[in-house]
């Protein structure tokens, strides 16, 4: 497993101008086929290999490159599937923001277009048409270890905060049409309560209404993380 052994070497790689070295693509593919694997996230590493595209590609590189476009949106898939795993967290925007404009004007590239629908999706909220549109193309997904749970996790983030009860049968719709066994296994890890056969109850919203717990979406460390992105382009 990719543990923060790891993380701290990729760190200490990519400090000052190393940053910016292409020698270091290889091994941050690498790793991000390890984070894929084994249910890992650096966001810094993959917004490198981002921003190592956009070099290469204005560049005499970009020749090249543009040959193996194929190979390029397949990372960038990957890299925005993982993105979409930190969600509330903007990471799926920011990553989004550092692909190179010719990636871009090509949205009609049916896996490309797939991730951007599923972010949306999720975006709005529209979470049964998440799971339709993602099981439409599952082989996009499949290698990325936990990446149902994850969403699992934001759209169980999205309830706590939004809801005091729900139907039974609607909770099971929105986490991905789950059977009775897995739906009262998620009810259990967030603490909610079947209180009667159909509804689950979600929370005391009077008691998440109070100033020191309100935190707005933005948070500064996130738009602090968009500047320095930009800042080093």
């Amino acid at each position: 497993m990719v543990g923060e052994s790891k993380k701290d070497k990729i760190r200490d790689m990519l400090k000052g101008i190393e940053l910016y070295n292409p020698n270091n693509l290889t091994i941050l593919l690498q790793y991000l086929d390890e984070q894929c694997i084994d249910n890992h996230y650096d966001l810094e590493a993959n917004l490198t290999i981002l921003r190592l595209y956009q070099f290469r590609m204005n560049t005499e590189i970009g020749e090249e490159e543009e040959r193996n476009k194929d190979v390029v949106k397949k990372v960038i898939i990957k890299i925005l599937l993982k993105a979409l795993t930190a969600l509330p967290n903007t990471d799926f925007i920011l990553c989004k923001s550092l692909i190179h404009p010719s990636l871009m004007e090509e949205e009609t590239d049916d896996e490309l277009k797939h991730v951007l629908n599923l972010h949306q999706s999720l975006e709005t909220c529209n979470f049964e048409e998440f799971w339709k549109v993602l099981r439409a193309k599952p082989a996009v997904y499949m290698n990325i270890t936990g990446f149902e749970d994850s969403i699992r996790k934001f759209i169980c983030y999205v309830v706590k905060i939004t809801y005091q009860t729900m139907r039974k049968d609607l909770l099971g719709k929105i986490l991905g049409g789950l059977d009775e066994t897995q739906l009262k296994y998620w009810i259990k890890i967030n603490e909610w309560e079947e209180k009667e056969p159909e509804y689950v109850f979600i929370s005391n919203q009077e008691e998440l209404i109070k100033s020191k717990n309100i935190k707005e979406k933005i948070e500064f460390d996130n738009v602090a993380r968009v500047v320095a992105a930009y800042a080093k382009q």
